[in-house]
């Protein structure tokens, strides 16, 4: 599998991924994600099996501690020179799960993050996955206030 960041040519193929693992309330739309591209492309992290886009992770850098419903959609809250990496989502189409790809990701992700000198990295997930983003030295801050998709999310956080 090859690993690498995106390019504005990804656009249809990550519409694909987001929306086969995140339901229509909280998955971005091609136009959120065609604007992420065109802001911050290098934080996006694609893994690719024979040419075909099967996981990936993308988020801004921030000074803000924890991720707040607006920076799905302004990108203008991307700080280049921020603190903290996010994660909006790790998204790994379901049958390529449990092979490893999302960890790698991880790994990608929160090395860049520490090559940019940033904090740490900074999350939202559910109650299910808590346990998953623990195994890499997340800590669950508890309850977010973000109520993205009208889902409840818990605020995460790996600080180097």
């Amino acid at each position: 599998m090859i690993l690498r960041t995106a390019t504005p040519a990804d656009l249809a193929a990550l519409t694909v991924v987001e929306q086969a693992c995140f339901p229509p309330a909280e998955a971005a739309t091609e136009q959120q994600l065609a604007e992420r591209l065109r802001v911050y492309p290098y934080h996006f992290w694609l893994l690719e099996d024979n040419g075909k886009l099967v996981a990936f992770l993308d988020g801004m850098a921030t000074d803000e501690p924890t991720i707040q419903d607006e920076m799905f959609s302004d990108v203008s809250m991307h700080n280049e020179q921020g603190a903290w990496q996010t994660i909006f989502g790790l998204n790994t189409l379901p049958e390529y799960r449990r092979q490893g790809c999302a960890a790698r990701l991880l790994e990608a992700m929160t090395e860049d993050a520490r090559d940019a000198g940033r904090r740490g990295c900074i999350l939202t997930c559910k109650e299910p996955m808590l346990h998953y983003y623990e195994k890499f030295g997340y800590q669950n801050l508890g309850v977010s206030r973000s109520v993205h998709g009208g889902a409840v999310w818990y605020d995460m956080m790996l600080e180097f």
